[in-house]
């Protein structure tokens, strides 16, 4: 027997600004960056059951992200094993919009949202701190996407720092069919790929100033290594160029580009352009805290 059923969104992210720093010690790369969740989203169904009742189950509508080691999977057993105590069983369903490696955190967000919709549901009242600190088990990005909004992130990718509300932005956004290794690509890093803190620092501070942001300012200093191991990430980005974009810039470890715009009109036009010269390109806008956890709190439905 159901005892609850809720659908709840996990928004993609893109980097405002991003910048790996230099290697660590534990192997991870410094980084520096702000980032902000996007309208793009999957949609997560999770429905409880009885206790005692049966097994977790999990599937996905992509055959290939259905297996055991998809996110959601481990999340769920992670929050249990966080626990401590028998929970009943959950039947965890994903529906993907969000392109896999796309460097637009679709999986680290499908498992942040595992994370929160899990201990809403059994009524845990673990902390948001708490909550980061397993989410950082799972991805440097998944921290950061138990809340979303705009931040600024540290470290690897585990010290979130929440900002105020950056103005609200059209995002015209294009996927190249060129799925990005991150991993690989992080190997591969030389320190003449290394950048500083300089772009974020000053996104931060309009950010914090309520100043309209410097979209001329945004900086991703992954963008040279992904477009020499990566060259039709490159060659996206010099259609949307040459379509028409007035900047483009690549989120996180690629292959996503995206273009902020204040304008929709300008935003449509960019998505069709892109769309009729072969891309895969969406219109999406930014999406607040607020906005998150608003909707997640109106997904859920007792049954």
């Amino acid at each position: 027997m159901t005892r609850a059923t809720i659908f709840v969104p996990a928004y993609a992210k893109i980097n405002l600004t991003l910048a790996a720093l230099g290697k660590r010690a534990d192997g991870y790369h410094e980084l520096a960056s702000v980032m902000q969740t996007i309208s793009l989203h999957d949609t997560l169904r999770f429905s409880v059951g009885e206790l005692g009742s049966g097994s977790d189950t999990f599937a996905c509508d992509v055959p290939e992200l259905s297996g055991p080691d998809n996110l959601v999977t481990r999340a769920v057993a992670l929050l249990r094993a966080e626990v401590g105590r028998p929970l009943p069983p959950v039947s965890a369903q994903l529906h993907k919009e969000i392109p896999a490696q796309g460097g637009l955190g679709g999986g680290s967000s499908d498992a942040a949202t595992t994370l929160v919709a899990l201990d809403a549901l059994f009524g845990l009242g673990i902390s948001r701190g708490r909550l980061e600190a397993l989410a950082g088990q799972l991805g440097s990005d998944t921290p950061y996407l138990v809340t979303g909004g705009t931040a600024r992130i540290y470290g690897r990718g585990e010290r979130v720092e929440p900002l105020p509300d950056i103005e609200p932005l059209w995002i015209a956004l294009v996927t190249p069919a060129a799925p990005v290794a991150t991993a690989a690509l992080f190997r591969a890093l030389t320190p003449a790929d290394y950048g500083d803190t300089t772009a974020t620092d000053a996104l931060v501070a309009a950010i914090r100033a309520a100043r309209p942001i410097p979209l001329d300012a945004l900086e991703n200093t992954l963008e040279p290594a992904v477009f020499r191991l990566y060259p039709e990430v490159a060659r996206a980005r010099d259609r949307l160029l040459a379509l028409g974009a007035p900047l483009v810039r690549m989120s996180g470890s690629g292959p996503s580009l995206f273009v902020p715009s204040r304008s929709l009109t300008e935003a449509a036009e960019i998505v069709r352009r892109a769309t009729a010269a072969g891309e895969r390109a969406w219109i999406c806008h930014t999406v607040t805290r607020a906005e998150i956890a608003a909707s997640r709190v109106s997904f859920i439905q007792q049954s």
